[in-house]
């Protein structure tokens, strides 16, 4: 039995990601913080100078293939959709490989809606367009960048 198996909750799981994706930011020196309950549209905020960013964090088990499906859509059905006015960045955790991949919203949300998105940080995609994300995989240093820049950036 793996340690993520043993929540009993999706939310259990989710609060964790969370909790893992706060500490790795810490730990590189990002102030961080909490909105109070989870009524918000994004997870965390990231301060980093005069920049201040929101980011939605997304934890993932399920394998599929050479990699993990991660849902990028909020788990409440009574949720509006996101958007890139409340997101700026999508924080998308594979947890049995420990790899992070941070996403700008915009490439997210560019068809209007968020959707489910393969990260594939342990095997060689087989899809040409699995590839789309490995260039965001332990893309700490977009953490720096400022809202604006993140609408424009390619890796």
């Amino acid at each position: 039995m793996h340690f993520w198996q043993c929540f009993t909750t999706r939310k259990q799981q989710g609060e964790w990601v969370e909790l893992q994706f706060m500490a790795q930011a810490a730990s590189r020196r990002f102030a961080v913080c909490k909105p109070w309950a989870d009524m918000g549209p994004y997870d965390v905020g990231i301060e980093y100078g005069e920049n201040f960013l929101r980011v939605q964090v997304k934890g993932t088990t399920q394998r599929v293939g050479g990699g993990y499906r991660c849902q990028m859509r909020p788990m409440h059905r009574k949720r509006h959709p996101y958007s890139t006015n409340q997101i700026d960045l999508f924080a998308a955790y594979a947890i049995p490989a420990n790899a992070w991949y941070l996403i700008p919203a915009t490439v997210i949300l560019a068809s209007g809606c968020a959707r489910d998105i393969m990260i594939c940080p342990i095997a060689t995609p087989k899809k040409k367009a699995s590839y789309r994300f490995e260039c965001y995989r332990e893309a700490w240093t977009l953490l720096t960048k400022t809202r604006s820049d993140l609408v424009t950036f390619t890796p």
